[in-house]
């Protein structure tokens, strides 16, 4: 019999991009204006922007150039890469620097990056194992709240980069069955976006190129010509960047200077698990001073020629501070996640801490299932989770750090709950009978 026309509307509703983009909106626009309803203006004007991002966004925004992350003049700097100062830049230049109006610009187009992080996840599932995946998968996105929270909590480049990482992975996926130029071009440039938005996407570009290329092997065409016009375009992409630092600071930046700082405030005597600010230039007075004194790439260079000898002479502090990290990261920010979800109160704690603990656990039971399928998919959804955290578990963990590969993650997470209920389906389905007999009742006989 055909399904009932109701039925059939609800089916395609639920599997409707458009529909769970909406939704993903329509949610980040509620919680964020509950989180400014509950806060005074003049609070959200001046915070929010007094971080390293923030900062440096209010220097372009009255011409003193990328410089001074720590809200003072302490000239030009490489700290982060350059798109998410610019855009915020921008805003602060239109909005005015500090105040409310930029704050609520800047929460939008944070949220309107993260909303659009269903549209490549869904069409990604969608080439992995169908539309219903593809639903699946942006659907958990749109009630993931750490997508949610970080929309109006963190004014960084972290939704930008949750948007990157998922076009990443489908324009990986589309181009590795492409035999066009162009698309190739197209895949070059938006690796070299994502690598002026967050250096760390770096550890990912080897493993999907390199899927990429031998994806074009298989099918007989020529393994080198194309990823290599690719890179090409993604190095090209990071010269422009690469000649100014070395114009100003005499010396070779592709990216970004922080890492020596970040493994210092990981890895030293009094570093802890779960980082709170300590050691670092933008709170403590003593470090700040350091650093304009010494300047940025020599503070840089001391910091990590610091942190490698700490590491290597204690050995078991820095694996307890590993462990301690990746528990973090997977907990979403909880070193102790189930002492920390018996002791709170919080509901929504609660559904935070449980929703990440339930993706991490899912993200490696697909992992898993990819590997015994032999999957031709293993590769590019397992470097995100496998490989793209070790540069934090090594130096700091922080929820906004993961947040480039959490679309990788929901879609893992929404391909384990399919496999399970395809699973629990198969064992409620009763065996049938054959020639008149019902064999399950004579299971000890067969």
């Amino acid at each position: 019999m055909p399904r009932p026309a109701a039925s059939s509307f609800f089916q395609t509703a639920l599997t409707s991009v458009t529909l769970i983009t909406i939704v993903a909106l329509a949610m980040r626009l509620f919680f964020a204006a509950d989180y400014i309803s509950h806060r005074p203006r003049q609070a959200l004007s001046v915070i929010p922007f007094l971080f390293e991002s923030g900062n440096i966004a209010d220097s372009i925004a009255t011409g003193k150039g990328f410089s001074s992350p720590f809200h003072v003049d302490t000239g030009p700097t490489a700290w982060t890469t350059p798109v998410y100062p610019l855009l915020l830049g921008g805003i602060m230049r239109l909005f005015g620097p500090y105040t409310f109006p930029s704050y609520l610009a800047a929460v939008l187009v944070n949220i309107v990056f993260s909303s659009l992080v269903s549209i490549p996840l869904f069409s990604a599932g969608r080439i992995i194992g169908g539309t219903v995946l593809g639903a699946s998968a942006a659907w958990l996105w749109a009630i993931f709240p750490n997508a949610i929270l970080l929309t109006y909590e963190s004014l960084w480049e972290t939704c930008l980069c949750a948007l990157l990482g998922a076009l990443l992975l489908w324009a990986t996926l589309r181009v590795a069955e492409s035999r066009r130029t162009r698309a190739w071009c197209a895949y070059g440039l938006l690796w070299g976006l994502a690598l002026m938005t967050q250096a760390s996407l770096l550890s990912l570009l080897p493993f999907l190129i390199g899927w990429a290329a031998y994806r074009c092997r298989t099918r007989g065409e020529s393994r080198v010509a194309l990823p290599a016009l690719a890179l090409a375009l993604t190095a090209a992409c990071c010269i422009p960047w690469t000649i100014r630092n070395y114009t100003v600071f005499h010396s070779f930046i592709p990216l970004r200077s922080i890492l020596g700082l970040q493994l210092w405030v990981g890895n030293n005597p009094q570093a802890k698990v779960v980082w709170l600010g300590e050691q670092h230039p933008i709170h403590d007075s003593a470090e700040r001073e350091q650093y304009v004194q010494m300047g940025e790439i020599a503070y840089m260079r001391q910091k990590e020629h610091d942190a490698l000898a700490y590491i290597l002479h204690h050995p078991a502090h820095e694996a307890a501070l590993i462990a301690g990290r990746f528990v973090s990261l997977w907990a979403g920010g909880s070193a102790a996640p189930l002492r920390d979800f018996r002791r709170s109160r919080s509901a929504w704690f609660r559904y935070v801490l449980l929703f990440n603990l339930c993706a991490a656990l899912a993200t490696l039971a697909a992992i898993i299932r990819l590997i015994r399928e032999r999957s031709p998919y293993t590769v590019p959804l397992a470097s995100y989770p496998v490989i793209f955290p070790w540069a934090h578990y090594l130096t700091l963990s922080l929820p906004r750090y993961r947040h480039a590969i959490d679309p990788t993650l929901m879609l893992l997470t929404a391909y384990a709950f399919l496999h399970f209920a395809r699973l629990a389906r198969a064992g409620r389905t009763p065996v049938r009978p054959v020639h008149g007999i019902d064999r399950s009742k004579y299971k000890d006989l067969q």
